[in-house]
């Protein structure tokens, strides 16, 4: 993990959203924007963090989010959408280096996009910039994957 104490800060968040989630939120919007609030407020290394939609195969329209103003619309390439094709997480060390990156703010240099799957369909992804290079790794997708997960009940 980049950062020995974002282990202890993942589970603290977990503890604080899950009935935040189940009790509270009342639909997917709801819940993609508290997530957003407090993995934003909570975690200093997060400089843009918010939700894509899945509006078609190759397209991707903004969700709630938290930081800078975002792109509308992700089309045709960029981490989000390799998620969405994947199925899977991506981590990014360095956006300049990825093929097809979208950059919505030039000040974003790494990236983890994890993706909303139910019922075997990409629904949504959470993608989550840092304006500082390796800020996230494979240690990160675990508890932002169960984070994400919570919301499949509203989805």
């Amino acid at each position: 993990m980049v950062e020995e104490r974002r282990a202890g800060a993942y589970e603290r968040i977990y503890a604080q959203l899950e009935p935040l989630i189940r009790d509270k939120s009342p639909n997917l919007t709801a819940g993609m924007a508290t997530i957003n609030a407090v993995l934003h407020a909570k975690l200093r290394h997060h400089f843009w963090t918010g939700f894509y939609y899945v509006a078609s195969d190759d397209e991707l329209h903004v969700g709630p989010y938290q930081g800078a103003v975002a792109c509308q619309v992700l089309k045709g390439r960029g981490v989000c959408l390799a998620a969405v094709q994947k199925r899977a997480p991506v981590v990014v060390q360095d956006v300049d280096a990825f093929p097809g990156h979208i950059a919505c703010d030039s000040r974003s240099k790494s990236e983890i996009v994890i993706p909303l799957i139910k019922d075997g369909r990409v629904l949504a992804v959470l993608d989550i910039d840092s304006d500082k290079p390796a800020q996230f790794d494979h240690d990160d997708i675990a508890p932002l994957s169960r984070i994400v997960a919570l919301l499949e009940p509203l989805a």
